[in-house]
């Protein structure tokens, strides 16, 4: 629609100023006599106009530019009438502005495309850079110079200068410290008898493998605390403890992790997102593991899931380690393109009674 009446106004200037063109050649035709006639003739009617003090019409584009130009063959300061002469020069002066914007160039090109995504790229990536950091990055480490000015042109428009963040990013932190960070949890199973179990799971964040689980029905402060003195007797050491905010973890029960050389980090309220590793831990044995079955007791939901652990530990990929297995020593693999080795067959071990199965290499007898 912009585009239309556009289009139309431009048409419509073109043939205004066609027409005065024409109208100029054709009193090119005349004698100076009946020049000046018509011109004393047409000043009379208009000095009476004047006189009953008539409100001109605004000017279209066409007639100033019309007037801008009539007015450079002759004297028209004292042929101004119904237009004051601050008025005649801002028609001049916008006319000027509108030729040389046209002659002159459109600014300064923009940088390439990959540059402007490589500065979007490093803006996204580093939230607590600024357009200073991104160009001494970008000169210091690629040879790319351009000013503080430029990156800001180019950067994400939520970047904008106020909305720098103080601190890095909660998923960031994660990251730096996944292996010394242990996330842990619980969920509820129900047994065949309807009684209601609680299940405790710790797992190591940088190598998602679980290093402690237990089953109660009972859960306490006290027998949290041991589950935790459990896991911090086995050879790794772990810096940070994260958790929700469940009254099992009380204050004692932070107090005594801080004493074993941890830092607690509580995740912030209804915000199971937070502790997003270990939820999906949880959800991953419901759906692969509990959903399939009916526990009796107690006694039997430690016994699958401790089969199940074992398995998820040593033999079940994960894609977010590469693809990879938490257990590093039980990743064997052994290179044979699209083709079975001769002297090898693929067997298969049950798992949970066959709900799962883990393949491997085995040698064929000689």
């Amino acid at each position: 629609m912009r585009t239309d009446l556009a289009f139309y106004r431009l048409f419509s200037l073109v043939l205004a100023l066609a027409e005065d063109a024409l109208r100029f050649l054709v009193l090119g035709t005349h004698s100076k006599v009946a020049l000046k006639a018509e011109n004393l003739f047409l000043r009379k009617q208009l000095a009476l106009y004047l006189e009953r003090e008539v409100k001109p019409r605004r000017a279209s584009e066409a007639t100033r530019l019309s007037m801008v130009l009539l007015s450079r063959l002759f004297d028209w300061q004292n042929a101004l009438v119904s237009v004051r002469p601050e008025t005649f020069l801002g028609w001049h002066r916008r006319g000027f502005r509108l030729f040389w914007r046209w002659k002159s160039p459109r600014g300064r090109p923009r940088v390439p495309e990959e540059i402007r995504n490589l500065i979007r790229r490093m803006a996204r990536e580093n939230l607590t850079w600024g357009e200073e950091r991104i160009a001494d990055e970008l000169l210091l480490k690629l040879g790319i110079r351009l000013s503080p000015r430029t990156v800001r042109r180019y950067m994400p428009l939520d970047r904008g200068p106020g909305k720098r963040v103080p601190s890095q990013r909660w998923m960031t932190f994660v990251r730096n410290h996944a292996h010394a960070i242990l996330a842990c949890d619980f969920f509820v199973v129900v047994t065949a008898r309807f009684r209601i179990l609680y299940v405790f799971v710790a797992m190591e964040v940088g190598t998602r493998r679980i290093a402690h689980f237990n089953v109660t029905p009972h859960p306490t402060a006290d027998w949290t605390l041991q589950q935790f003195r459990d896991v911090t007797m086995a050879e790794r050491f772990y810096r940070f403890v994260l958790h929700d905010r469940d009254s099992i973890f009380s204050s004692e029960l932070d107090s005594c992790l801080k004493s074993l050389g941890m830092q607690v980090l509580k995740t912030p309220y209804r915000a199971p997102q937070a502790n997003a590793f270990c939820e999906r831990l949880i959800g991953t044995i419901r759906r692969e593991c509990l959903d399939f079955m009916i526990p009796w007791n107690e006694r039997q939901v430690r016994r699958i899931l401790k089969e199940w652990v074992a398995h998820y530990n040593q033999g079940r990929p994960h894609s977010s380690l590469g693809p990879g297995i938490p257990d590093q020593r039980s990743q064997v693999g052994v290179c044979c393109g699209h083709h079975l080795p001769s002297h090898r067959r693929v067997v298969a071990r049950e798992i949970l009674g066959g709900l799962h199965h883990e393949y491997g290499w085995e040698n064929l007898a000689a």
